[in-house]
């Protein structure tokens, strides 16, 4: 259910702003309306933010080294002291390492072009000229332009391949050509510099190293200016009137409070004087969402919180219909009833070794998807990926034969009917689903705009009647096509397009649906492909089920030999966990689109909302 929100505005004097704040914090239910605010205060801490996470990044890398070696020593944490120095020390040793990464990278290349010339002293040429007389420089050349090079030309020639030459000429630069440029050190005094400054950053190393345990205190840091960012964040929005005599100068504020909370805060407003107005949000606010389920309910919310999505204030609340059928699509494409009892194996242990200290949501969403899973693996007999004949009989008893890998064993024609059976049911479940996302909407139009909804229901029934005598059909079993579900299809969409843009006239409503034509048209496209989007269920747990079966074809044969047992072993783990991945990516794109997609679309819901956030205390 989404919480009904008032929109307030909250009026003290100017010179109790901070306290008002402080005190509006720890009340704790008023979400700040959504402003962009700039302060200089504010600018301080974003900065300051920047350089504590930049320097948790820094000391993120040395969280995989031995502990020991990780503690700091006592010499440094003499010298620091506070979060602050903390930071400032650990960028300044990032800086320096960048630095000396820079010029050994420097370095390193001027060696590389050095080194073809040979371990030799750059200061002597200068040193020959001044007292010899005599100029000296170095060419690397061409076979070709070291045979144009004039005879009266003298040089030395030092090195050379079969496309290069390396010459040092005497007294005279060579005519258009540029010599070699001279380093300032030889490559024994640059392996000598390098040396150095690895030493150097070994060092830096070490004392970043150090560093590491104070990890949490940064952490704690960033904490606390969170806080203060979000301080003075409701400062900035704090809005003062011109023209008003300093001591007499007032600000307000405007957020939305839950209609639940709304006494709370008017008590709080009486106890410290401040003036209040509370009135229904208007149709241009942007109005937070506050949720509130059933317990059952609220095990969606780690997937939510996961996936980042929020109903908007005026749509509709679909959680429980959520969950109730994200739990059978996890069921359908995990469909293993081993991985079905190994997540409530799992999460039973977790929920008994918790104990007093309380069971975490998701181990509870955890255990019903589980469960969901292991049924659905026990209907159609799907054990490991073994084949029926190795299954245990009693295990074979208990599945559902119309959808059951026993049944489907018995012969090509019972394959093709238990195949066709979970077509059916992928199809008959996208009916049902799409059609209580109409019935959501139904529940909240109050106008003729009512009767698209029917008449898109009528549509979903024909077209469902439709795909099963086209697309469920096979050679062994053919489904008839009455000509009801054709006449529901055209009567659906009929109505759909007389009422889709209804707003107070049926003739205004008509003559939108012939601009729009062609998208009405092709709605009729959309429902096809809404209700073949759920065949992805079989299809994808089809796909895991072949994963898992050719797992334990291949180590099958090697539990056989005591050599290779181990290796069977390990080829099972690496099989089976692979899938189990694999299922789990499946469920984020299947499961959860056919929620967040196809169904919000049919129920008028588009996932714009934003979360209900207080400002209050805790972050």
């Amino acid at each position: 259910m989404i919480v009904p929100m008032k929109k307030v505005f909250l009026i003290a004097q100017d010179k109790y702003r901070d306290e008002s704040l402080m005190l509006l914090r720890s009340i704790g239910v008023l979400h700040l309306e959504r402003k962009i605010v700039s302060s200089d205060a504010l600018t301080k801490l974003l900065e300051k933010k920047t350089k504590a996470e930049n320097s948790l990044r820094i000391l993120r890398p040395y969280e995989k080294t031995d502990k020991k070696s990780a503690s700091m020593d006592k010499a440094t944490r003499d010298m620091i002291t506070t979060a602050d120095e903390i930071i400032s020390k650990v960028l300044s040793l990032a800086d320096e390492r960048k630095g000396i990464q820079d010029n050994v990278s420097r370095l390193r290349r001027e060696k590389s072009r050095l080194e073809e010339w040979g371990d030799f002293d750059s200061k002597d040429f200068p040193f020959i000229a001044e007292n010899a007389g005599l100029k000296l420089f170095l060419y690397k050349l061409t076979r070709k332009a070291f045979e144009e090079i004039p005879s009266e030309t003298r040089y030395i020639q030092l090195s050379g391949d079969k496309d290069f030459v390396r010459i040092l000429v005497l007294d005279n630069e060579l005519s258009g050509r540029t010599p070699f440029s001279l380093s300032e050190y030889s490559c024994s005094q640059i392996d000598l510099q390098i040396s150095d400054l690895d030493e150097q950053f070994l060092e830096i190393e070490k004392q970043l190293l150090n560093l590491f345990d104070s990890k949490d205190i940064i952490e704690d840091e960033i904490k606390s200016i969170l806080s203060k960012i979000e301080f003075e964040t409701a400062k900035a929005k704090m809005d003062i009137p011109e023209d008003i005599p300093a001591e007499s100068s007032i600000s307000w504020i405007s957020g939305f409070v839950p209609q639940e909370d709304l006494g709370q805060l008017k008590r709080g407003a009486s106890e410290n004087g401040w003036a209040l107005l509370a009135n229904d949000p208007g149709a241009d606010d942007i109005v937070p969402t506050k949720l509130k389920h059933n317990r059952a309910v609220k095990l969606l919310k780690p997937l939510t919180d996961f996936l980042g999505v929020t109903p908007g204030y005026d749509e509709p609340d679909i959680a429980p219909w959520f969950l109730f059928f994200f739990t059978i699509f996890f069921g359908m494409i995990f469909g293993d009833a081993v991985y079905g009892a190994l997540f409530v194996i799992a999460a039973i242990i977790i929920m008994l070794k918790s104990g007093k200290k309380g069971v975490h949501i998701g181990i509870k969403l955890l255990l019903l998807l589980g469960t969901s899973n292991l049924i659905w693996g026990i209907l159609t007999c799907t054990w490991f990926g073994l084949e029926v004949k190795d299954i245990p009989l009693v295990l074979q008893q208990i599945s559902l034969p119309l959808i059951s890998n026993v049944t489907a064993a018995q012969s090509p024609y019972h394959e093709g009917i238990v195949r066709q059976n979970l077509m059916i049911f992928c199809f008959t479940l996208a009916l049902l689903h799409l059609c209580i996302g109409h019935i959501v909407a139904i529940t909240r139009t109050r106008s003729l705009k009512i009767l698209a909804e029917f008449g898109s229901i009528g549509m979903l029934v024909g077209m469902y009647g439709i795909i099963l005598s086209l697309i469920a059909s096979n050679e062994y079993r053919q489904i008839p096509l009455p000509m009801i579900f054709v006449y529901l299809l055209g009567i659906g969409f009929v109505i759909s397009f007389i009422f889709t843009y209804y707003e107070g006239s049926i003739g205004r409503s008509i003559l939108e649906a012939l601009k729009n034509f062609i998208a009405m048209v092709l709605g009729i496209t959309n429902v096809f492909s809404d209700i073949m989007s759920y065949i992805r269920l079989w299809a994808v747990g089809l796909a895991g089920a072949a994963i898992s079966s050719t797992v334990v074809s291949l180590a099958g044969p090697m539990f056989g030999h005591f050599i290779f047992f181990a290796f069977g072993i390990i080829l099972l783990a690496f099989g089976h966990g692979l899938n189990l991945v694999l299922n789990a990516l499946s469920v984020l794109v299947h499961g959860v689109r056919l929620n967040t997609l196809e169904f919000s679309s049919h129920a008028g819901l588009t996932w714009s909302g934003t979360e209900y956030k207080p400002f209050k205390d805790s972050i």
